[in-house]
């Protein structure tokens, strides 16, 4: 499989780096995207070396993965995004938000009837289940609540897209108690 992430100015820091860094460590083929080959979030931590969207065909990909964070506004506002999310959706790939960023997913029609989480005071009637919880898994959608979710996320998408045997041999190499 083949993961694709997008980020833009003032991600959320630990939403994106926590699942990056544990995504590369189970072995997965990440690409982090945006429309600038650096970008900074909200805590000032500075990534470079950020593949163009443009230059990307995003058929190669198998897992979107959006974090949440102030970016979130461009994400809203942005055609090209909605474009990758729907096609996703119609493609029946995995798409994987965390606090902010299954808001956006819910605007655009796709969380009805399906169980999902965001950050609490961001949920609106998308018709849908919220659950509250901290991670939910509906399918091949995956969202997380907050920041404070972001290993709990990782391991979430590990497990849906790589299995459980992964998800133990990342566990093993961070001293992760089951």
């Amino acid at each position: 499989m083949k993961y694709l992430a997008l980020i833009f100015e003032g991600f959320e820091d630990e939403e994106a780096m926590a699942p990056f860094a544990l995504l590369r460590r189970a072995g997965a083929d990440l690409t982090v995207a945006s429309t600038n080959t650096q970008v900074t979030g909200s805590y000032g931590f500075t990534l470079s070396n950020i593949a163009l969207i443009q230059n990307l065909n995003i058929d190669n990909y198998d897992v979107l993965i959006i974090p949440g964070g102030a970016h979130w506004k461009f994400l809203y506002q942005s055609e090209m995004v909605h474009n990758i999310i729907l096609d996703f959706a119609k493609k029946n790939k995995y798409i994987c938000g965390i606090c902010a960023a299954p808001t956006l997913f819910g605007r655009l029609g796709l969380l009805v009837n399906k169980k999902y989480t965001c950050f609490t005071s961001m949920n609106a009637d998308f018709k849908g289940i919220y659950t509250d919880q901290g991670v939910t898994v509906d399918g091949k959608l995956i969202t997380a609540k907050s920041v404070a979710y972001s290993l709990e996320f990782a391991y979430a998408i590990i497990r849906e897209t790589m299995g459980q045997a992964v998800l133990d041999k990342v566990w093993e190499r961070i001293y992760h108690e089951k």
